[in-house]
């Protein structure tokens, strides 16, 4: 997930190079919210590998 966001954050800086801003924002706002919700699924992966007793990997 990590990748997406960093290949629309590519995409975005791509388009604001360009000139098309809105499709720049766009694409940032999507790189954004992916590595929100990825950040948040490796820490939630996190908690439940130590409460599980598992080391982290």
């Amino acid at each position: 997930m990590f990748g997406w966001a960093l290949l629309f954050l590519i995409i975005a800086i791509v388009c604001a190079v360009l000139g098309f801003m809105t499709l720049a924002g766009a694409a940032a706002t999507i790189a954004q919210v992916l590595f929100v919700i990825a950040l948040a699924l490796a820490v939630l992966s996190a908690v439940i590998q130590a409460f599980r007793g598992r080391p982290p990997v």
